[in-house]
């Protein structure tokens, strides 16, 4: 049976030791972190998740490390996009195989692409990959534009992609548009979380995203789906200048790594080359961020506005 895909995802990021290698032992605490905080799935090895910066070999330790580790509880989405269709297919196999509840996948660079282009390619890719796919439409990473109309269409010609990770501003007239199209794909937002109650509202299912305090997140989906707007919105913008904050452009990762570290999820903060590393000014400033929404120990656990 497959688990539901649905709700407040995390885009696990992935742990680096102060030499630059994979700290397993971090990402075990990492995971089990994020579990305790109710996240209602993991997506693994996503943008964010510095993907793009590991060989292989690593990108298999760590979904092996990671599904051990979640042991079923909770569904984990394995990131297999590939500048190279047939590795990008591999890599999904591989996610099969290990025991993955899905796979996420962008298109690789395509010279402008149709909308039948783009149909065909998650035809194949279904084709030799037996698993829930999540189709990743986020322009900055590969300039594939995927049109309202094409998506509309993709759930039906292609059955295993029925989910979306949606990153391609402005985010609640796409869902709009895609609703008004087809009710078979479950949505996901992203962009740090900035619009998640607004997605909502629009008909998001849920949201994948890397924001730190995925707490804050599930806080918000419960009411949402309780029927509680009002509170919805009190939690939203009670954290939406740490969420607005997080997700600044070039340095949201070094951010996020640096709220992590700080809760005691991640051993230290690292990222691989290239980054932006945090300057004492931005040092400072979350510290200032964290007071200002009530935050004083970020390890400890957080009430939320009555």
């Amino acid at each position: 049976m497959t688990p539901t895909i649905s709700g407040i995802f995390n885009i696990l990021a992935t742990p680096f030791d102060l030499q630059g290698q994979v700290d397993l032992e971090s990402l075990r605490h990492l995971v089990e972190f994020q579990i305790d905080k109710g996240v209602y799935g993991l997506t693994i090895l996503g943008v964010l998740g510095e993907a793009g910066k590991l060989s292989v070999d690593e990108r298999q330790t760590v979904m092996d490390t990671v599904l051990r580790t979640v042991n079923r509880r909770i569904p984990v989405i394995v990131g297999a996009s590939h500048s190279k269709l047939e590795t990008s297919i591999a890599l999904a196999r591989a996610a099969v195989q290990a025991g993955a509840d899905g796979v996420m996948i962008a298109p690789p660079p395509m010279d402008k692409p149709s909308d039948d282009d783009i149909i065909r390619l998650y035809a194949t890719i279904a084709e030799q990959v037996d698993c829930p796919i999540v189709v990743q439409d986020f322009p900055p990473v590969n300039g594939v534009i995927m049109t309202a109309e094409m998506l509309g269409r993709l759930p039906s010609v292609v059955p295993n992609a029925r989910y979306l990770k949606l990153e391609d501003p402005p985010l609640m007239e796409k869902i709009a548009a895609i609703r008004a199209r087809t009710d078979q794909f479950e949505i996901f937002g992203g962009l740090g979380g900035m619009f998640l109650l607004e997605e909502l509202q629009r008909g998001a299912s849920g949201t994948m995203t890397g924001f730190a305090f995925s707490e804050v997140l599930v806080a918000v989906y419960r009411a949402f789906i309780a029927g509680d707007l009002a509170g919805a919105a009190r939690i939203f913008d009670h954290y939406l200048p740490l969420i607005r904050y997080e997700n600044q452009q070039v340095v949201n990762l070094t951010i996020r790594k640096e709220l992590l570290y700080r809760r005691g999820a991640i051993a230290q903060p690292t990222l691989r080359q290239p980054f932006v590393p945090l300057n004492p000014g931005t040092d400072d400033e979350i510290t200032w961020m964290l007071k200002r929404v009530g935050i004083d120990d970020p390890r400890q656990t957080i009430h939320f506005p009555a």
